[in-house]
């Protein structure tokens, strides 16, 4: 089974400018008031260096820990600090990848409370929603990855990286996972199977795949192709009875599950407390998601959420 989802290709890259207001999710003081830690997010506009040039935006969300020293950058915000993580810091971050319409938001909204989550752990994890300059078209997609990859390493020192894709964006994650061996781990939502046939070069390294099997526009039989196609090794699957799409019945769930599937990825031990103030904190209501995944962009043309 291929995506049911159609190309869709703007006039012209999306802007940071447009994201205006989405750096956080609506109740990050419940996350706060519980750690007593405050993250950084950074609004990103990170260069591609492809045939088709330009800049793809970003929110990089850093844990409360971080050290600066003034070094350039290559946002287009101007110079901005490199970031040494400390010592004891694992060299890991994760990238968080939208469907077929491009977006920050991801399934559901998210990934606008996962990367708050993870760069709140005790040992924080460094997470980037990164959009695409020309969203449905894998190759510049996948270079869009790339791009994030090459920026995290460059300005913070990470030379491993977790991979998160909604729908389309399972294609984008298994392509570039293929391709670079840095990449230990990836997770995916209503993947497609179309462009993911990277998922076969994936083994040892582990795979989660999450879907719904009320999903009518990447149904789940997609998951279950990738499930077989990826082989032996370390797979993990969970269906949602009757979900949709973007996992809206599910959200916290299917949150808490690839909060701690990056954490494991990265060697980052959860504890009860910390499972119970961080992963499970609810920085998202339900009757907020579907309103915040529109001012992301998550859901353009052609991305749906049935």
């Amino acid at each position: 089974m291929a995506a049911t989802l159609q190309p869709h290709h703007p006039d012209k890259p999306h802007s940071i400018h447009e994201y205006a207001g989405l750096a956080r999710p609506p109740h990050l003081t419940r996350l706060e008031s519980a750690t007593h830690k405050t993250g950084q997010v950074e609004p990103l506009s990170i260069d591609v260096d492809d045939a088709q040039g330009g800049f793809v935006p970003a929110f990089l969300h850093l844990p409360p820990d971080i050290f600066t020293n003034p070094l350039s950058s290559s946002s287009t915000a101007g110079p901005r600090p490199q970031t040494t993580l400390p010592p004891h810091h694992h060299r890991t971050a994760a990238i968080l990848l939208s469907g077929a319409g491009g977006g920050v938001t991801g399934p559901s909204s998210i990934y606008l409370s996962l990367a708050c989550k993870l760069a709140t752990l005790g040992r924080g994890i460094p997470s980037l929603r990164l959009d695409y300059r020309y969203p449905s078209h894998t190759e510049a997609c996948v270079n869009d990855a790339k791009a994030g990859m090459a920026y995290l390493r460059d300005m913070y020192g990470l030379d491993r990286f977790v991979l998160i894709g909604w729908s389309f964006g399972g294609a984008v994650v298994f392509t570039a996972a293929a391709e670079d061996a840095r990449v230990v781990g990836c997770a995916t939502v209503a993947s497609q199977t179309a462009d993911a046939e990277g998922i076969k070069r994936l083994p040892p390294r582990p795979v989660l795949l999450l879907h719904g099997s009320g999903d009518n526009t990447v149904p789940v039989g997609c998951s279950q192709r990738l499930w077989h196609m990826y082989g032996d090794g370390d797979r993990m699957m969970q269906v949602f009875e009757g979900d949709n799409h973007s996992l809206g019945k599910n959200a916290e769930l299917a949150e808490e599950m690839l909060c701690e599937f990056v954490a494991t990825c990265a060697g980052v031990r959860v504890g009860a407390q910390e499972r119970r103030d961080v992963v499970a904190a609810e920085l998202v209501e339900d009757g907020e998601r579907h309103r915040l995944m529109e001012r992301g962009g998550d859901l353009r043309a052609p991305e749906r959420e049935d």
